[in-house]
C-alpha cells in the first residue's frame, strides 16, 4: 500500500471516529428506541466501500468500533458487541450488494443500515435475552430513511469528491 492511500485510510478512519463519538453525545432517537442513532460515520465507510475496495472499508469500520469502544462505550461490553456485529454484518452485505450490480449508491445504504439493525438483533438475542426481537421492527422502521439519508449524503459526497480528481 503507498504512502498517499495509507495517509488518506488514516484520515478517512479519524473522520469516521470523530463523527461516531460526537454522534454518540446526541441522542436523536434515544427516547423512541435506546441506541437508535442516525449512522453518519456510515458516510464514511460507503465513501471507503466506493473509493477502495472491501477489505480497506471493513479496516476502517472495525478499528472505528475499538476506537469508539475504547473511548465511548468500553471494550467487550454489550454496546460494543452491538456496534461490532452492527458493522461487520452491514460493510458485508453492503459489499456483496455493490457487487451483485443492481443497487444504487442509496439503496445499498438502505441494506447497510437494515443489515446493521439486525447483527445489533443478533447480539441481543445471545447476550440478552430473546425479549429483544421486539425491537426489530422499530429498528427495521427507522434503518430505511437513516439508510436513505446516509446513502443521500454518501452519493453527493462521492460525486463531488469525483470532480476533485
Amino acid at each position: 500500500m503507498n504512502i498517499k492511500k495509507t495517509s488518506r485510510l488514516a484520515m478517512l478512519t479519524a473522520l469516521s471516529i470523530v463523527i461516531g463519538i460526537i454522534e454518540s453525545y446526541i441522542p436523536i432517537f434515544a427516547n423512541i428506541v435506546p441506541g437508535l442513532k442516525l449512522g453518519l460515520s456510515n458516510v464514511i465507510i460507503i465513501l471507503v466501500l466506493y473509493n477502495y475496495n472491501f477489505k480497506d472499508a471493513l479496516s476502517v469500520s472495525l478499528i472505528r468500533v475499538f476506537i469508539i469502544g475504547l473511548i465511548r462505550t468500553g471494550l467487550f461490553t454489550i454496546p460494543f458487541f452491538f456496534s461490532l456485529a452492527g458493522a461487520i454484518l452491514s460493510i458485508i452485505t453492503m459489499a456483496l450488494a455493490k457487487k451483485i450490480k443492481i443497487f444504487s449508491l442509496i439503496g445499498i445504504s438502505i441494506i447497510g443500515s437494515i443489515s446493521h439493525s439486525i447483527g445489533q438483533i443478533l447480539v441481543g438475542l445471545i447476550l440478552i435475552n430473546k425479549s429483544i426481537i421486539y425491537y426489530l421492527p422499530y429498528l427495521l422502521l427507522f434503518s430505511i430513511p437513516t439508510g436513505l439519508i446516509v446513502g443521500i449524503i454518501s452519493q453527493k459526497l462521492i460525486k463531488n469528491m469525483s470532480n476533485l480528481n
